[in-house]
């Protein structure tokens, strides 16, 4: 069997899932914890018969939940896209579904032929919380002005080390500059939306900055105070990191 499927051309196809990050520890597959990955790869198994790499889009964090995640995986096996599409979702827990499956170019990665990836945080503004959004946003009940924090999230767009805006990690060695392509803040009733565009992410970075600006709200950071912490390059500088639970893989530009 393994000799017949050497001879097998393998085909390159793209899956754009979604998830409820509250069921797992993240994305990437770890030891004495439930991933997405350790789903999807084994609903894939259970499929095909083959055990095979898959390359996600990026690393979300436990908690953290995903409107679209896009996962590349080379299969020797013939099910067309739709039926794999049809599969998937027979044998994925009921918090993962595969949105689209299509076939694309040998060279295309999930991960390194993104060009943007864009975020948003969600944040109950009210006295009382919601218990149905319990683990699906941060509850904020103190006043928030959404247009003094959008006028200062203005200072995060650009191309910048943001140093400041990183959890330390070792995996984040290297150049920590990136290009934030768009921040809003936006309400809708209640509902507090941050929405942030960039070409790529430092660990924690997006949780970092809404910490950031929740520091502005109450008064503890001044409204033009950003410049100055992209400026220390110093993690102890910017606001807190927000809870998980607000946070969602929004969309992936290729």
């Amino acid at each position: 069997m393994q000799h017949i499927c050497e001879l097998v051309d393998l085909r390159n196809l793209l899956l754009t899932i979604t998830y409820d990050g509250k069921c797992f520890h993240g994305w990437q597959i770890q030891q004495n914890a439930y991933t997405v990955q350790e789903a999807f790869q084994t609903a894939l198994e259970k499929i095909t018969g083959e055990r095979m790499d898959v390359k996600g889009c990026s690393r979300t964090d436990s908690g953290v939940h995903a409107n679209r995640y896009c996962v590349s995986v080379k299969l020797s096996h013939p099910i067309p896209p739709e039926r794999l599409k049809a599969a998937m979702n027979r044998w994925l827990p009921r918090s993962v579904a595969v949105l689209d499956c299509v076939e694309v170019s040998a060279d295309f990665h999930a991960r390194y032929s993104c060009k943007s990836k864009e975020y948003i945080y969600k944040i109950w503004n009210s006295e009382v919380r919601d218990p149905f959004l319990e683990g699906y946003a941060l509850h904020y009940r103190y006043p928030l002005n959404v247009e003094t924090l959008n006028a200062a999230a203005q200072a995060y767009v650009g191309r910048h080390d943001f140093t400041s805006f990183c959890t330390p990690d070792n995996r984040e060695a290297g150049d920590m500059t990136r290009c934030v392509k768009s921040f809003s803040v936006t309400r809708e009733g209640d509902l507090v939306l941050m929405r942030v565009e960039a070409d790529g992410f430092l660990y924690n970075m997006v949780r970092i900055m809404v910490g950031t600006l929740l520091r502005i709200a109450q008064g503890k950071i001044p409204p033009d105070g950003i410049p100055a912490i992209i400026e220390k390059k110093n993690r102890q500088f910017a606001g807190p990191t927000a809870q998980a639970c607000g946070l969602y893989l929004n969309r992936i530009y290729y």
